[in-house]
């Protein structure tokens, strides 16, 4: 089997068509749609449905396409791999974190970067209920997610915890406090992040227990937006309070400890169990360690 003709098969399902594929591979439309008709023959199946214009693959194209695409990345590190014998003179590191894990990650990044200035960083954002299958399928290395993974074949490295906060305006009727019930805050707006996660479910779940409602006025996509709109008196939100960390500091937001919701929030590092990981990523592994023995990931405030 001929990575050529897998390169044609991710292209033309990636690019919708296979004259976009053509274009990306630097390779004329006729060679493209040969390396596919080959590699169909090889297969002894179809591979797209011909009766479409935009490159909609069959099953056993779905099949192949992913493990297609998983050889590509294999090939693509092992080149990295054979780039990176001039002991960490040159190379990358490629991780996937979230809006609120990068946040644990940055640390991390300046001690790397200053230790291996000529080593490329690659952060890419990604919904934290992606990034392990993510790693599993080699797209990254490395990951930070706050949940223990279930997927088989990844190995987790605690770095940080945090806990959950009540996050409210300076001149909310309980900035003045340390600590809230749940019951106290049936009445309130809340703001919320539009991305369901765990954590999300236990709030619901508690908020029921106590047979008290969890008023979501509004749902936004971003932390950053849900901090700025609770710094206008617009709601509350619950948020990790490493998250809004720098606002409580400067005094634009208040957190608040809520009483029946002490959830401790582990931060941790995940990778491939057993995987040969880069020269660059296994530094990096190290400095996290070293931020974790250091204290550095630990929330502060």
């Amino acid at each position: 089997m001929e990575l050529s003709r897998l390169e044609a098969l991710v292209a033309v399902a990636q690019e919708k068509g296979f004259s976009r594929a053509a274009e990306r591979l630097h390779r004329t439309q006729p060679a493209v749609s040969q390396a596919i008709r080959r590699l169909e023959a090889e297969m002894g199946t179809s591979l797209f449905d011909r009766s479409s214009k935009d490159g909609t693959l069959t099953d056993a194209g779905r099949v192949l396409y992913e493990y297609a695409r998983q050889m590509l990345n294999l090939k693509r590190d092992a080149h990295g791999a054979l780039q990176e014998l001039e002991s960490l003179q040159r190379g990358k590191v490629a991780l996937a974190a979230n809006e609120y894990t990068v946040v644990h990650l940055l640390p991390i990044v300046c001690a790397f970067h200053a230790r291996y200035p000529s080593i490329h960083v690659e952060v890419k954002r990604s919904l934290a209920s992606r990034i392990p299958s993510e790693i599993l399928a080699r797209e990254v290395e490395i990951g930070l997610i706050t949940y223990r993974p279930p997927n088989p074949g990844l190995t987790v490295i605690p770095i940080a915890t945090d806990e959950l906060a009540l996050l409210v305006a300076p001149g909310h009727p309980m900035a003045g406090r340390a600590e809230v019930s749940v019951r106290e805050l049936g009445a309130e707006s809340f703001l919320a992040h539009n991305v369901r996660s765990p954590w999300r479910e236990r709030v619901v779940r508690m908020f029921e227990q106590h047979h008290t409602p969890l008023n979501i006025v509004m749902e936004l996509p971003t932390l950053e937006s849900i901090r700025r709109l609770v710094e206008s008196g617009l709601g509350v939100a619950l948020m990790p309070r490493r998250a809004a960390q720098a606002d409580v500091a400067r005094g634009s937001l208040v957190a608040l400890a809520i009483r029946e919701m002490r959830f401790e929030r582990p931060v941790l590092i995940v990778y491939r169990h057993g995987a040969k990981l880069s020269h660059a990523a296994r530094a990096f592994l190290e400095c996290a360690r070293e931020a974790r023995r250091g204290g550095n990931g630990e929330p502060k405030g």
